[in-house]
């Protein structure tokens, strides 16, 4: 790859590993943050820290040609989701060469078996967002790759941490499917994409989709804490009340990814070995 700038556009739990990814490589790294002090140690080795908000945003430059990560997610303001990447794409100034945007498996709507041919269907008003979402940044000047990916986990967050804190409830009897991508393999996703000019929108997830209940025995007996009681489907996010088993062997494939965790019965004892 020659020696372009990246940008990460909302360096949170996935965006700082994608970050030290490109400074291993010595590669000018340019990162955007609501809260800089967070970022230290990525500034410390090299990073360009921006401090920017979508929320209201200033102008946004970036040198021309650069590879940018967008990573913003979606949020709920006063009831409602809104989506900063309309107001993301007018603050730029800048025309980036390449584009690839972290979106969700939600854009899936109720699919219950999804892979790279499965048509979007979103069914919320935040799945609906990120699907208007992703139509804006395929329509820029720019080669855009769309990355959808299933419950982001590893050290620090997912089922494991909020069992431990007590915090964790499956809705009915657990039988719902869920998909999951440990951060360092989005990670990887994302670096090989960025480096890539592959183009349209492929959903990314490891190999073992399981249910609810499953995963949440696998934890209680790995942490020596009760099983989880089943709760209200009311009292839970919405992205805990989907059923949904991703297939991500598509993108994979196309972009010559090995999983490092291929299942969350390797990534989740990693995740707790490094917390």
């Amino acid at each position: 790859m020659k020696q372009v700038e990246i940008v990460v556009l909302g360096c949170g739990f996935t965006g700082s590993r994608v970050a030290e990814r490109f400074l291993l490589r010595g590669m000018r790294v340019i990162l955007t943050t609501r809260n800089p002090e967070k970022l230290a140690s990525l500034r410390e080795r090299g990073a360009e820290v921006v401090e920017w908000d979508a929320a209201a945003p200033e102008p946004l430059p970036i040198p021309n040609g650069a590879v940018v990560l967008h990573s913003i997610p979606s949020v709920l303001v006063d009831g409602q989701y809104t989506d900063p990447t309309p107001r993301l794409l007018q603050a730029l100034r800048g025309i980036p060469s390449r584009f690839v945007y972290l979106s969700t498996t939600g854009v899936y709507g109720r699919a219950r078996d999804v892979d790279d041919r499965t048509p979007v269907q979103p069914a919320s008003p935040r799945e609906h967002v990120r699907v208007e979402a992703e139509e804006m940044v395929a329509s820029g000047p720019w080669s855009t790759l769309i990355l959808r990916p299933a419950a982001i986990y590893g050290r620090g967050r997912g089922i494991h941490v909020s069992m431990a804190d007590g915090k964790y409830g499956f809705t009915g009897d657990g039988a719902n499917f869920v998909s999951r991508i440990h951060v360092e393999d989005l990670a990887a996703h994302c670096e090989a994409a960025l480096q890539s000019d592959l183009t349209g929108a492929y959903p990314v997830a490891d190999e073992h989709p399981c249910t609810a209940r499953e995963i949440a025995q696998f934890c209680a007996e790995l942490l020596g804490v009760p099983m989880p009681r089943s709760v209200s489907v009311e009292s839970v996010h919405d992205t805990r009340r989907a059923d949904r088993r991703v297939d991500g062997r598509a993108i994979r494939n196309l972009l010559g990814i090995a999983l490092r965790y291929s299942s969350y019965r390797t990534g989740i004892p990693a995740a707790l070995s490094q917390e």
